[in-house]
């Protein structure tokens, strides 16, 4: 394998004394951090920005959905850009811009504007949330690659929990405008570590120009917008223009693969997922992802409905799913270099299953506590596998396709969370008998969560199957199925 100008310098910074290699990693961290962040503190907000901007809740949903949107739409293209340009050149921009656009949400004096700032927001957060993953092929050796994903598995649990609290605390002290300039001091905090010590980019000479798939992009970044638009439009029912954007999606897929089956230079190339490997991982990676955002769709609603709890007390339990991912993280990333990401990764699918299948038989009279013991076994699984997938595939992927691949990581995961936010929600109301889940008796509440975990279990033990078809041969000697080589 031929290894980059950037990569010769990490490694020779790997065996410097110097503390360049752990402020890289600094800087990389945080900004799985910013962008974690960035993702949950904005919810909290909406019922404070609908009265301080007189919106109903169907336009400040908006605040949430132009991030998700931004993010799901271009993080694929960012990091083949990434493999292009260099990844370092292109980190400075996203961080520069979430800065910046964190800023413009501060001073928004319109909802629109505020709408606007959090969709430049998401652009950053792309960029962020794709060229981490990729600078640790860069930057680390192959026998340390499952300890820092543990590493950055733990930062983002720590933003996601951290996004909620933080931000009600701010908001409540402060105003709601603090949620977003807070931002500032951290984007450049990362800005000046990522300038000083992250590997310089290759000279032009020596980076892949063939050309930049204009055409797949916009085909790829139209089908992304509208397929995450179906399913988060609508306050949870699925009517005409979600059908309608629906159809859009399906048919910008179908022209995309057309386009990069055709062009000299595509953005995907399709040749690519004859790889067992990285198909098998994508797929799981988007199963393990809609079954994760089960426990955000369903679990408000069966602790405050059958458990009574209020609103303080909910939020409480919900963040013991973030607080166990962040425990486990770094844990899981050394065992992943230790045992091997395949094991690991089925081991973390079992203990998904385990819980999944605990919460669909879990009697409501065990209250908080028999919720939250299996959620504490899916949290702790979730860890295990998301860890160890990233290893796998990372440590198996060409150098100039490192951006792509960490982009596509990232898609899936946010792909089956939109997923999973629709078709796990109805899949709960479905069960609970009702249309309108907030006025359900508490019985069909609980009827409605076993059901949900039970389909939950069932996508796990798909996820399972593909694993263990993957690493075949021998269960216990872990030989990876062939690949074809691109």
């Amino acid at each position: 394998m031929r290894f980059t100008a950037g990569r010769d310098k990490a490694q020779a910074a790997m065996t410097d004394p110097t503390p360049s290699i752990r402020w890289i990693l600094a800087s990389l961290s945080l900004s799985m951090l910013l962008a974690s962040i960035g993702t949950s503190i904005a919810n909290v907000s909406l019922p404070t920005l609908a009265q301080a901007f007189d919106a109903s809740f169907q336009q400040v949903q908006w605040v949430v959905i132009a991030y998700l949107v931004a993010i799901t739409t271009v993080i694929a293209s960012v990091g083949r850009l990434g493999d292009m340009t260099g990844r370092r050149r292109l980190l400075l921009i996203g961080v520069g811009l979430f800065t910046v656009a964190s800023v413009l949400c501060g001073v928004a004096h319109t909802l629109w504007l505020l709408i606007a700032g959090r969709a430049a927001q998401g652009l950053g957060a792309a960029i962020m949330m794709a060229l981490t993953m990729a600078f640790v092929g860069e930057t680390v050796p192959k026998s340390q690659v499952g300890s820092v994903m543990g590493l950055f598995g733990t930062m983002s649990a720590i933003g996601t929990a951290l996004g909620p609290s933080l931000g009600g605390m701010l908001i409540s002290e402060f105003g709601w405008q603090t949620i977003f300039l807070i931002n500032l001091p951290l984007g450049l905090l990362i800005f000046l570590l990522a300038h000083r010590f992250l590997p310089v980019d290759p000279s032009r000479q020596e980076v892949d120009r063939v050309g930049f798939d204009h055409a797949g992009t916009l085909l790829l970044a139209l089908t992304l917008a509208a397929y995450t638009l179906a399913m988060t439009i609508g306050r949870g029912s699925f009517g005409t223009h979600n059908m309608a954007l629906l159809a859009v999606a399906l048919l910008g897929a179908g022209l995309f693969l057309l386009v990069e089956a055709r062009t000299e230079a595509p953005l995907i190339r399709l040749t690519m997922f004859r790889n067992p490997l990285l198909s098998a991982s994508l797929t799981m990676s988007a199963l393990v992802s809609t079954v994760m955002m089960a426990t955000l769709v369903v679990g408000p609603f069966y602790l405050s409905r059958t458990l009574g709890l209020n609103a303080a007390l909910i939020g409480l339990v919900l963040s013991v799913g973030p607080l166990f991912a962040a425990l486990t993280g770094v844990p899981a990333g050394r065992l992943a270099d230790r045992l091997g990401p395949q094991r690991m990764t089925v081991l973390g699918l079992l203990g998904i299953a385990t819980g999944a299948f605990l919460l669909s038989v879990i009697p409501a009279t065990l209250g908080v506590y028999g919720y939250t013991a299996p959620l504490m076994v899916i949290t702790v699984g979730y860890a295990l596998f998301q860890t160890a997938n990233n290893t796998a595939v990372m440590t198996n992927t060409r150098p100039e396709e490192r951006g792509i691949v960490s982009g596509l990581l990232n898609l899936s995961r946010n792909l089956g969370l939109i997923t999973g936010a629709s078709a796990m929600g109805a899949v709960f109301a479905t069960a609970a008998s009702t249309i309108d889940v907030t006025t359900a008796p508490p019985d069909a509440v609980a009827t409605g969560m076993r059901t949900t975990f039970a389909v939950a279990g069932v996508l796990i033990l798909l996820a399972l199957a593909i694993a263990v078809a993957t690493y075949r041969r021998d269960v216990y000697g872990w030989e990876v199925a062939p690949t074809t080589e691109s």
